[in-house]
Order: structure tokens, then sequence, then C-alpha cells
């Protein structure tokens, strides 16, 4: 987990949430990529193609790192890389790249995180067991700075990468045989049972001078995928019993939130990661069992309870609506107090975990479109016409090359002079950069969406479905015979 993350949850402005009924049942029947009108499917595939851009224009073609954020000078995030591996196989069955420079990519990228030294020192090491630091500099590789963490889930979407890689190259050429071979090394290397000081929970991470960061990974949140990948370990699994732990918090979590039930995480990034790479769609494990849901309906549950929260309003924010909602980590205009013509005072902030949900809820009048792009598989008919309207309602302030925005807030427009991004005249604050884990959920799951391909091929990884079903999930797809 990003530390910042981590200290949002921990101090950021919470409040308590209130619910409302829906406007439309979450169980209605989900729209069809083929049933848009023309234009409306040009804009959603114009977004999917300059999201993807994002990535190949911003990593490097020699190690294939991937920024953090950009455009602006920034450190590695090893889990932006993860999403950008996926990204090319995406960009290959699109058209927006060949194979042939998929596979260089990926190769390239693969070998440095296969080559990368890995060791305990605090500056010279890119991982450790095989797990790689959360944060990298982009010109050596190397663990960016001492407060950047080994981090387990950060590990863990970079290994979906990696994964995917491994999976989709099944051709008998040279290189896409050294993709799978160097896949399979840099997977079979994680030590998952080194990272679980107080098993059968993971650690979040660690930092040289032998300290496990004190938080384990318990659910409900994007550390499910950290133990899927773990328990399919061949060579360093994690025990049966871990699953059961990581689900023994979920009562924390299960309750009514905008008049919808379901495993609450306030922000949307939590229902989003692990299933850019995982089709959750009719499989169950002994929670959903027991519950009469699985983890996909879980997290479409979820995206109505977020249009419902902005459609309240509880805070009397500018623009949020019906088609202008989604609360997720994101940038934001700074940390900052800020007095209103009312005499009323308003908190602002930079970087920061935003969510709604029973859990908590953290709002200062941020939108992240991610929010709802990264939810388009579960819930297309009401995020096809936020996307639409964001786009429609502010232009090129927060759309453009590289399709929307990290995030925007149109009730910022106080003329005070944001810590990041910038004031667009009559509209408010808009971000200048885009964040690579906010820009892979968008991709992966718009092209989820359209063809359920990232999904069909990581049905295929024997890796994954060992996991899963070492977790205890049946049913769906995992009933049939591996392909």
């Amino acid at each position: 987990m990003h530390k910042r993350i981590l200290r949002a949850l921990l101090a950021g402005a919470l409040t308590l949430a209130s619910g409302v009924a829906l406007a439309a049942p979450a169980d209605a029947p989900a729209l069809k990529y083929q049933a848009l009108p023309k234009d409306q499917r040009a804009a959603i595939d114009e977004l999917e193609h300059r999201t993807f851009q994002w990535f190949w224009d911003s990593a490097d073609p020699v190690t294939g790192l991937v920024p953090d954020h950009w455009p602006a000078d920034s450190f590695a995030s090893i889990a932006s890389v993860g999403f950008a591996l996926t990204a090319y196989g995406v960009g290959v069955e699109r058209g927006y790249i060949t194979r042939e420079q998929a596979v260089d990519r990926t190769l390239a990228t693969l070998r440095f995180f296969n080559d990368a030294t890995q060791n305990d020192s605090e500056d010279g090491a890119t991982g450790y067991h095989g797990f790689f630091y959360h944060f990298l500099d982009m010109k050596t590789g190397k663990r960016y700075s001492r407060g950047v963490e080994l981090s387990s889930v950060d590990t863990t979407l970079l290994l979906g990468g990696v994964l995917f890689s491994q999976t989709y190259f099944d051709r008998s050429a040279a290189k896409e045989k050294q993709i799978r071979a160097l896949a399979d090394t840099i997977y079979r290397r994680v030590d998952w049972t080194w990272m679980q000081p107080k098993a059968p929970l993971i650690s979040m991470g660690w930092t040289p001078g032998g300290q496990f960061i004190p938080s384990n990974w318990k659910g409900y949140d994007e550390g499910m995928l950290v133990y899927v990948l773990a328990l399919g370990s061949p060579t360093h699994p994690v025990s049966d019993d871990a699953w059961q732990a990581w689900t023994s918090t979920y009562p924390k979590q299960w309750g009514e939130f905008q008049g919808r039930t379901f495993l609450n995480f306030a922000p949307m990034f939590g229902h989003q990661y692990s299933h850019s790479w995982v089709d959750f769609r009719g499989i169950q494990d002994a929670w959903s069992r027991d519950h009469q849901t699985d983890y996909f309906q879980n997290s479409r549950q979820a995206t109505y309870a977020q249009r419902s929260y902005a459609i309240a309003n509880p805070n009397h924010w500018e623009g949020y609506g019906e088609n202008i909602w989604g609360l997720t980590a994101c940038n934001g205009p700074g940390d900052a107090m800020v007095k209103r013509d009312d005499g009323s005072t308003r908190a602002f902030y930079g970087y920061t975990a935003r969510g709604a949900g029973l859990d908590y809820v953290s709002d200062d009048g941020t939108i992240a479109p991610t929010a709802a792009g990264g939810s388009i598989a579960f819930a297309p008919e009401i995020v096809v016409p936020a996307l639409l309207e964001m786009k429609k309602r502010y232009g090129d302030a927060i759309y453009g090359k590289y399709g929307f925005v990290d995030a925007f807030n149109p009730s910022y427009d106080t003329g005070t002079v944001p810590k990041d991004g910038r004031l667009v005249k009559g509209m408010g604050w808009a971000d200048d950069k885009q964040i690579g884990i906010d820009q892979g959920p968008i991709v992966l799951m718009i092209e989820n969406w359209r063809s359920g391909f990232v999904w069909n091929v990581m049905r295929k990884n024997p890796y994954m479905r060992k996991g899963l079903e070492r977790a205890g999930f049946s049913g769906g797809w995992l009933d049939e015979k591996p392909r």
C-alpha cells in the first residue's frame, strides 16, 4: 500500500456516512459496448487508446520502468509497471502497437526486474527476497529513497503484469519464450512466507534493518490479489489458512451504505485493482457463498453506492450529481483551509485516499475520473454516462492527449494558488498530470468490459488459477477445464 494512502486512511478527515435509496437497482442488466451509439463507442475507444498511450510514452524503453506520475519528473512505480505490461497486450489486440513492439518492451522490462540487485542494503538494491521496492529511481533503478518500503501489494500489482505477459506471449518465437521464462523466474523468486512475521497474515512491507511494517493485509481491500498470488506460488506458498485469516475481518466492513449492503472499502481502487486481472464473475469462496454473492457483484454494489453518495451530496460540493461522481485515492489541490463568503471554512487536501463507504467518508469535492472509469466493467450503464458528462462539461480542462487528468475539483475556486495542478477560470481546480495506478484500471477495465481480454488471458495462468482454488473459490469458469 502507498504510505501516502495509509497515512490518509489513518489521519484523513473522516465523517459519518448517511444512506439514501438508489435511483436504479444494482442488479439491472449491464450495458454492452456494442449497444452504445456509434459516437459513444468512439468516445470510449478514444479514452482507452489515449490512456494506453500514457503508458507507452512514459515508460523507459530500456528498463521498462514507468513513472508514478507524468508528465513530470518522477520516480518509478512498480505497480504502474504491472499495469503497463498488461496494457501492452491490450495495445496489440486493439492495433495501437504491433506485437513485435510489445514483445521488445515487455522483454526489456522483465530483463530489468530479473537482473536487478536483490539484497538488504539501504541504497544499493531494487528489491529483496523477490519483492521490490514500491518506488524506484527512474535512472538507477534502485530504491528511490530511504523512506520507501519493500512493498508486498505493489510487488503483487507488478506480478499481475508479469504473469499476464507469461500467458499472453505464448508463441514459439525465441523472444516470447524468453518472456515466459523470465516471468516464471521473477514470480517463483518471491518469498511470500518471509513476508509473514505474523503468519498466516501477510505484512504490508519491510524496510532495511529487518523492520516489517506493523500493519498486515486484512480484508477487504486491494490486498485480495496479494493472497491469491501468495497461495498460488509453486516455491514459497503461504499456508491454507491465510485466506481465512484475510476474510476474518470482513464482518467489520459488511453492511449497508447508500441503500446497498456489501463489503465496504471507501476508495474505489480497492474494488478495482484485483478485478483488473481476475474475473470474479460467478466464482465464489466460502464467504461469498454464505452471503449469496460474488466479488464482482460486490464491486458493482460499491459503484452504485458511490454514485448515490454524489447524488445525495451531503457536503454540498459543486458539480456532484448522477453523472459527476467518483472518489478514490488521487491528487488534489493541496492541504488548505479556505474561508468561504458565508464565513464557513472548508478543508482541501493533496494526495489522499478519498472515498465514501460504511468504513469512512473522506471527501473534499475532488473527483477522480478513474473511480468511475476503472469501474466500467461493473456498471457500464452508469459509468459511461459519467465519463461522457465529465468530458462534455469540463472539456480540455480535464481531458487531453492522455485521456483524463488524475483529478479535478469544481469547488476549489477560491483564488488561492493550489500547491499542485492549476486553477481553471470558471471551473475550479484541475490536475495537470496522470498517475499510473489510476490510468491502469481505466485501460484494463474498459478492455475487460469490451471483450473480456485480460480476464480471458489470466484464466489460463496456472498460478492464478491455483491461488484461487487454494483460497476456496469454485464455480463459474473455474469449474471449466483449462484451455
